[in-house]
């Protein structure tokens, strides 16, 4: 298929933080995130952006309307999953979906590990609001980019699987649109269909 006739995925993002959302400094998730999906992803894509503070409230009504109004397959947080009293964003995210996605934040933190002995500080979680998946990623853009693409080994082999390997076809059950990936970047893994005997 080329790009021209795959479905178009939207894609929030949105991205916590007290200071970026007040201008302190320049905003790094949201750029890195879109770098990151542009690349890997062989499909169109509409984002959907949101800079906001660390408030659970301004983030529980802007993973709704992503979901609800925008109807975005995807959402992507970045920032607020740690243990400071101002991190709310896993209790934001869980607030809002009807189930919870436990596998995603143990992927995270088991990649996150590999590269960092405080990654058992996060608290990132994923879960699913009607057909929209919503994932929390860790705030800084190299990480971002290890947590979606995984753990790769000296000889290139694929030592832990990225999130995004899981993300094409967690969308397909849950009724979002159909996503190809550059395998070269991030290979997506769907169970192959069982023949039925006749």
């Amino acid at each position: 298929m080329t790009k021209s006739t795959l479905a178009t995925v939207t894609i929030g993002l949105v991205s916590v933080s007290d200071r970026a959302s007040s201008g302190v400094y320049a905003d790094e998730g949201i750029p890195s995130l879109k770098n990151w999906l542009q690349t890997a992803l062989k499909n169109p894509i509409h984002f959907v952006e949101a800079l906001i503070p660390d408030e659970q409230g301004e983030i529980e009504r802007t993973l709704e309307k992503m979901a609800d109004t925008d109807q975005c397959d995807i959402v992507f947080t970045t920032g607020g999953t740690g243990p400071a009293p101002r991190d709310v964003t896993p209790e934001a995210t869980l607030n809002v979906v009807d189930k919870e996605m436990l596998g995603f934040g143990e992927q995270m933190r088991r990649i996150s590990l590999y590269y960092m002995p405080t990654a058992i500080l996060s608290r990132q979680t994923a879960g699913i609001r009607g057909k929209t998946l919503i994932v929390n990623l860790p705030g800084r853009p190299k990480a971002i980019a290890e947590t979606l693409g995984g753990v790769c080994g000296e000889n290139g082999g694929m030592k832990v699987h990225g999130l995004f390997s899981a993300i094409p076809y967690c969308v397909d059950l849950i009724g979002g649109a159909f996503i190809e990936t550059d395998e070269t970047v991030s290979k997506a893994f769907r169970p192959k269909q069982k023949q039925t005997i006749k």
